[in-house]
């Protein structure tokens, strides 16, 4: 099967062909650089994306997180199920890691931003 996508490895936005068998690539053309080649190849096989949304605080308003890296596009569900379902204690400081592990992915939550409290504590 033929496929095509959108490079967004860098801003050049290469359009790659790529033939496509039973999860396997058979032929690709149309990158230009390196990354393009990376980008591609995972995407048809393997394809991640990072999640970004809201954990809840004990006593305080919602904290933005993300996750430190991709993860399989097809637990995004179940991740974002841990997530809501996780509780922090703060204080928590941006970049900190407020769950591990997030469904065995290997991928951290952190912490976009500070918020104050009392010392941390992570459920779920």
């Amino acid at each position: 099967m033929k496929r095509e996508i959108t490079c967004i490895g860098c801003p050049m936005g290469c359009l790659i062909s790529a033939e496509v068998e039973n999860g396997s690539i058979l032929s690709m053309s149309g990158y230009t650089c390196p990354r393009g080649e990376i980008y591609a190849k995972q995407e048809l096989t393997t394809p991640e994306r990072a999640i970004t949304t809201l954990i809840r605080c004990a006593g305080a308003t919602p904290l933005s997180v993300k996750t430190a890296s991709g993860v399989p596009k097809a637990k995004i569900p179940e991740c974002l199920a841990a997530i809501h379902a996780a509780k922090v204690t703060l204080p928590v400081k941006e970049g900190q890691v407020v769950l591990h592990n997030v469904c065995g992915t290997g991928v951290d939550v952190v912490a976009t931003r500070d918020i104050s409290g009392s010392w941390l504590m992570v459920s779920g």
